[in-house]
């Protein structure tokens, strides 16, 4: 499985990016997918997820309400949509993905993801 996102870039507070994951060799909806987000000097921090199957959507605190998650399965991707982005959202955002999550408890958890992609760059300018 091969993962690459896209759609990354700088941005004002207040505006809105796309971010995409799009899957080599596979298809997608088979497997759980999640956005994680990596600020510099700080740990990896998750960000939502869509579950396999059900296609249900989690997402961390931090941006419930801002971000949604989706799936295209005809492109084989996982959007990230973006919106009322602050400086605090500035990181490396990074799509995972994993075919066997059993428990709900650890979608948040990057060591169950085994599949990653490089990450695209988020930079938002107050």
């Amino acid at each position: 499985v091969q993962l690459e996102e896209s759609g990354g870039g700088l941005v004002q507070a207040g505006e809105s990016l796309r971010l995409s994951c799009v899957c080599f060799g596979r298809t997608f909806s088979e497997y759980t997918v999640a956005w994680f987000r990596q600020a510099p000097g700080k740990e990896r921090e998750f960000v939502g997820v869509i579950e396999k199957n059900t296609d249900t959507v989690y997402y961390a605190d931090s941006v419930e309400g801002r971000f949604t998650i989706s799936r295209d399965n005809t492109k084989n991707t996982v959007d990230l949509q973006m919106n009322s982005l602050t400086p605090e959202d500035t990181a490396l955002y990074i799509c995972a993905a994993d075919a066997n999550i059993p428990f709900r408890t650890d979608l948040i958890l990057h060591r169950r993801y085994d599949f990653w992609g490089q990450g695209t760059q988020v930079t938002v300018s107050s």
